[in-house]
């Protein structure tokens, strides 16, 4: 899940929201300028609500990318995005203006990717789990309408994360020629399995929580990454068993 640790106190909450007030117009610009002067002074602080803000407003224009925002994806919003009890009704309203409409997106997408902690030009990892996140909304229905994938293909060009890299992301979660553990790893079925296995110990080593850490990852997205982990080695056991039985 994405901690909203970092939005727990109301009073935050109530100065930002009293600052964009209750219309969609404009609505990126004002949130900009709110966090800008509600949080002059502390920009660790700014940074931290600038992306809860950007994930709350991706995510509903997510939802909203297939032109119907289903209850399946409004769950899987509060799945993936953890905030307490008493915020419930500041991320609702929030939530509620950014899905009126897709428009602004490509902003918000901007912005997140300006925010990578992790010093990270191209294929940020923190950004890739934002795009994990947004996939796992995407799909929450049942299917990955072909308007939800442009959604989130543009997304991950803002994000400058590369075509190939996309696909393999996207191998996590759509399955639409089957499962493809090879996709999943970024191998080739001609690869003997001494490189798979060590190409797929990289990918552990790199995507494990304890280094994104270090990167300056935000815990508030370790979940996604535990998430990716796991069909990280889901794929390699797949390709183990497949070796073995051959």
């Amino acid at each position: 899940m994405f901690d909203f640790a970092c939005l727990q106190l109301s009073s935050l909450w109530e100065r930002l929201l009293g600052a964009i007030g209750d219309t969609t117009e404009s609505l990126l610009g004002r949130v900009v300028e709110a966090i800008r002067t509600t949080f002059e002074g502390d920009p660790e602080t700014r940074r931290q609500v600038s992306f809860s803000v950007a994930i709350i407003a991706l995510s509903a224009k997510m939802a909203k990318a297939d032109g119907i925002v289903s209850e399946a994806e409004v769950k899987a919003f509060q799945q993936i995005f953890d905030f307490p009890d008493e915020e419930a009704r500041n991320v609702a309203r929030l939530y509620n203006l950014a899905r009126q409409d897709v428009a602004g997106f490509e902003a918000y997408a901007s912005k997140l990717a300006g925010l990578c902690s992790s010093g990270v030009s191209q294929n940020c990892p923190m950004l890739e789990n934002v795009v994990d996140g947004l996939f796992h909304i995407a799909k929450a229905d049942g299917l990955v309408h072909e308007k939800e994938l442009s959604f989130l293909a543009r997304i991950a060009e803002i994000f400058r994360i590369d075509e190939q890299h996309f696909r393999r992301i996207m191998a996590r979660h759509v399955h639409l020629d089957g499962r493809d553990p090879y996709l999943v790893l970024g191998v080739s079925p001609q690869d003997d399995f001494a490189k798979i296995r060590k190409h797929y110990r990289l990918l552990i080593s790199e995507h494990h929580p304890d280094r994104l850490i270090a990167r300056g990852v935000p815990a508030a997205l370790h979940a996604a990454a535990n998430e990716r982990m796991a069909a990280l080695n889901a794929a390699y056991a797949a390709i183990a068993k497949e070796r073995r039985a051959a």
